[in-house]
């Protein structure tokens, strides 16, 4: 039968249909498909092939293999100096692809690194990396595409990673007793703290940092110690027990802990004097130098006596980061000095390990480390020295005795370091001794014996006595016990008097509770045959109640002292004189050691003044005041309820330290911090 084509505006394929029949089993040869696609068209004729059993191979190819790439996460955020959350990544197999996957990174800002920094993946199986930012990493956005490749195969996966720069804590360090080489207890830095927000509502006991011994040096403070990859705001602790810890300020928790101990040795006992008990380690502040070293380094005395009863005495170095020795460390300390004073031999005065402990806070003066020895109670023979030793070679470089050809005088100062001026001259204030009555043309005494003395070292070349004040009575003050070595000096500014002369001071007290100001220019030497102080620049008597052993603190153009017994007092200092009587005292009062107190505030405002009621048998107490009337008590540790800030026993000689925000305290057991309470 003939069929004619219709006209169709579209493509019309006549197609046969095998197997097709009408009614009649008459094949149907043809069927009409209009509006017809070339590709449907296709199908249609391999389905057609299908049907007939027609074999197409060969002319239609497999499924193609491949594989996907996908990341977890897909953004990511990671601080500067830190560690981001791993990331995951994983090739997905398409159409039973089996091949290894070699995945690299790239766009990685500069400052980061992935660890591992490139993947083999099996697919189906997801493997991480890590996203690491160097502390100096700057802020930044930016995509970092992991590209996964498999032969001719590659896809890439995108990552969105911001680095977050360290925001910089203007918070300085703290890296010696008293807060510089002048001793005036100042830290001008501090933005937190004001008397604002210092009281029992918003302030108070935020943590304590417990430790293995007693804490008689004051807490030292690094901002921004790298440790690895991670950033730490870094206290340092000392304790009599020979041992150093580093805490993170912030967070309490503890980095590090080295005992300084060497194998087989114990810390000292306490010698037969009760001053420092049971034990004798780490009595006085470390020292520490940012520059020194990798990392920075600490250097601390510490005393220790090995299983065949010998006691020694010797310098450490550990780094700030991780607390390992440095090199060289420690050094065995000894020495001898020309003279015939006591345990002398052959002419040598010879230091005896033994006999002394250092008490005084180090100094780190021009590449050295200056030292002051104290002894046990007044346990003889001992006589007065100091020493300096290199930093960097850990050798000594300096030694001086004050009591060459005599006996005592040693260095206590209640803790507080040998001071130091902008010529790398030092200051401090001996104790009891043998001073010569005898003196030479140039007014020194003949046997070099400076028992008693407030007195100034040259470090230029050889130490020496470059000046120094002794007291017109001092022999019978030695006699008494009452000298002036139970106090500590500081270093005062330039002080410009009514004309405009400028006058280079220093100031200290001691057991006979009269403050002395000295000229750094002329010390005044010794009244020879007077019966008067008009030798030296200034004295203030009958205005401290009690013995000083303790040191000022400066701030402002005002001194802060904290006798025994007494309360804490502000004396001004007017056209370069002291006041003759104080301007503001605390209610409080101080029973021994006093208090040695320190200052916080932002520049010239914000003043605080930190004082400690301490003592190894009673509860400590920290007080707060406003530095421009010592009247107006901002918070003291026993104002809130339930004791919520009480802290413990304190120790002698102990000053706070206060810096970002924080205020540490030495204890009996560990250091206490106070701070910002939270909501």
């Amino acid at each position: 039968m003939h069929i004619r084509t219709p006209r169709l505006h579209n493509p019309v394929f006549l197609l046969p249909y095998p197997g097709a029949e009408d009614a009649r089993g008459k094949s149907l040869p043809l069927i009409f498909v209009r509006r017809i696609t070339l590709a449907a068209c296709a199908l249609i004729c391999l389905e057609l092939a299908a049907c007939s059993g027609v074999s197409n191979s060969g002319s239609v190819p497999p499924p193609t293999q491949d594989f996907t790439l996908a990341v977890t996460p897909t953004s990511l955020t990671v601080q500067a100096g830190g560690v981001g959350s791993p990331v995951s990544v994983k090739a997905t197999a398409v159409n039973s692809f089996l091949e290894p996957v070699t995945v690299t990174i790239t766009g990685l800002p500069a400052g980061v690194t992935a660890d591992p920094s490139s993947l083999t993946l099996a697919p189906g199986v997801a493997q991480s990396t890590t996203l690491i930012a160097a502390s100096s990493a700057a802020a930044a956005t930016a995509t970092v595409t992991f590209t996964g490749t498999s032969g001719s195969l590659t896809h890439p996966a995108p990552l969105n990673l911001t680095v977050q720069a360290i925001v910089t804590i203007h918070a300085p360090d703290v890296t010696t007793y008293h807060d510089d080489v002048a001793r005036d207890g100042l830290n001008a830095q501090e933005t937190i703290l004001t008397p604002s927000n210092v009281n029992s509502t918003q302030f108070g006991k935020i943590g304590f940092d417990t430790v293995d011994g007693r804490v008689d040096a004051e807490p030292l403070y690094l901002a921004n110690v790298a440790v690895g990859t991670v950033q730490h705001n870094m206290l340092y602790v000392a304790t009599e027990h020979d041992s150093v810890y580093a805490f993170d300020a912030d967070t309490g928790a503890q980095v590090w802990k080295t005992s300084i101990l060497p194998s087989g040795e114990t810390p000292s006992d306490n010698r037969g004097c009760s001053q420092v008990s049971p034990e004798i380690g780490i009595s006085s502040t470390p020292v520490i130098d940012r520059q020194q070293g990798a990392n920075g380094t600490l250097f601390a005395v510490g005393m220790s006596k090995d299983a065949g009863g010998t006691y020694h005495q010797r310098l450490y170095a550990l780094d700030v980061a991780l607390g390992a020795q440095a090199a060289g460390s420690p050094v065995e300390i000894a020495a001898t000095y020309p003279g015939t004073g006591e345990n002398s031999s052959g002419g040598n005065v010879v230091f005896d390990a033994k006999q002394y402990k250092q008490r005084a806070a180090l100094l780190l003066l021009n590449g050295n480390i200056y030292m002051g020895w104290s002894s046990h109670c007044d346990i003889q023979p001992y006589t007065g020295w100091v020493m300096a030793y290199s930093e960097s070679t850990h050798k000594q470089t300096q030694v001086l005795n004050l009591t060459p050809n005599g006996s005592e005088g040693s260095v206590w100062m209640a803790g507080d370091g040998l001071a130091a001026d902008s010529d790398a001259n030092l200051y401090f204030l001996d104790a009891n001794g043998t001073f010569d009555t005898t003196v030479d043309v140039n007014g020194f005494p003949t046997m070099g014996d400076y028992g008693n003395g407030f007195i100034e070292l040259s470090t230029n070349g050889v130490l020496s006595v470059a000046d120094y004040f002794e007291p017109y009575n001092t022999v019978s003050e030695s006699s008494a016990d009452q000298d002036l070595g139970s106090g500590g000096a500081v270093v005062l500014p330039d002080q410009a008097d009514a004309l405009g002369a400028v006058h280079h001071l220093v100031v200290g007290a001691g057991k006979d509770s009269i403050i002395y100001l000295a000229d750094r220019d002329n010390m005044g030497k010794f009244n020879s045959g007077g019966s008067s102080n008009s030798n030296i620049y200034q004295t203030i008597s009958g205005q401290l109640a009690g013995q000083v052993f303790s040191t000022p603190a400066f701030f402002n153009g005002v001194l802060y002292y904290g006798a025994v017994g007494d309360s804490l007092k502000a004396f001004p200092i007017i056209n370069a004189k002291l006041a003759t009587t104080p301007s503001s005292q605390s209610a409080a009062t101080f029973a021994y050691p006093g208090t040695t107190p320190a200052v916080s505030s932002n520049g010239a405002t914000n003043g605080i003044v930190w004082a400690v009621e301490s003592g190894t048998s009673s509860l400590a107490v920290l007080h707060a005041y406003d530095s421009t009337n010592l009247g107006h008590e901002l918070y003291n540790s026993g104002q809130a309820a339930n004791g919520r800030d009480s802290f413990g026993n304190g120790n002698k000689f102990i000053t706070p330290t206060v810096v970002n925000g924080k205020v540490y305290v030495g204890t009996s057991a560990g250091v206490a911090v106070f701070g910002l309470l939270g909501p």
